[in-house]
């Protein structure tokens, strides 16, 4: 993990939307000047170079996670959101000391093929998805607009997902793709409480099926206008420190 909690970032909630996509990722700073930063996401995690820091096990992590009875399913074009209107927070580890993180919304970044989806990578290897649990700092402000940009003020969980065994939590998410074929298509649904560590592989080709348009679109020349590929390539680490709670 990276000593600072917040990253620059793409994927901020709110970002107003502009012309962009995956396919010019490495030229984002053209069009979001922020995106020329020094501490930008992702990176690679390189496990050789990772300060080991045993104090990030003496306070865990601790999410009180719901279970989701009200929440929206969006395909927005680029990927696939899970609005969240059930209250879950996170507290501990290294986050600022009793400031708790209300979980805002998940968003999923996948590959076309295994080998690529995610946006880290672990020693340059990439997983084929990777989960965004985007939080904000619920004890300092009052919306996640209030926190978009402030010190402290958003947390973003990554977690990898490599494609073995059905996922059950993640079952009612890829139940419903079906029905968000198209871009800016959403669905009110029920999400079980979920820990992402494998998906089935029919799981994960639910999400390659969606589209990056909406219906009737006419395509540019060479777009399939399949969505996926939807991660940006690793930025340099610059100062930063990742941490690790291993050897």
């Amino acid at each position: 993990m990276a000593d600072s909690v917040i990253e620059e970032s793409d994927y901020i909630p709110g970002k107003d939307e502009l012309d962009w996509g995956y396919e010019e990722g490495a030229e984002w700073g053209l069009l979001f000047p922020e995106a020329n930063g020094d501490n930008q996401s992702p990176i690679n995690l390189n496990s050789r170079e990772a300060r080991y820091d045993p104090g990030l096990l003496d306070v865990g992590l601790t999410p009180n996670y719901v279970v989701c009875r009200d929440c929206e399913v969006v395909n927005d074009g680029h990927t696939v959101r899970i609005m969240l209107k059930s209250k879950s927070v996170v507290t501990g580890g290294p986050l600022p000391s009793d400031h708790e993180y209300e979980l805002h919304e998940v968003r999923f970044h996948w590959g076309k093929e295994n080998q690529r989806g995610s946006e880290h990578t672990v020693n340059f290897k990439a997983f084929p998805m990777e989960l965004h649990l985007i939080h904000w700092n619920s004890t300092l402000f009052n919306s996640v607009e209030d926190a978009m940009g402030k010190k402290n003020g958003i947390l973003i969980i990554a977690l990898f997902v490599q494609v073995g065994k059905e996922h059950l939590g993640l079952k009612a998410v890829t139940e419903v793709l079906q029905d968000l074929q198209y871009k800016v298509t959403h669905i009110q649904h029920m999400i079980q409480q979920y820990t992402v560590i494998f998906i089935f592989v029919l799981q994960i080709e639910e999400f390659r099926r969606l589209r990056s348009h909406v219906k009737g679109a006419e395509l540019l020349e060479g777009n399939d206008g399949m969505l996926g590929d939807n991660f940006r390539p690793t930025q340099p680490l610059s100062d930063r420190v990742v941490r690790a709670a291993f050897q």
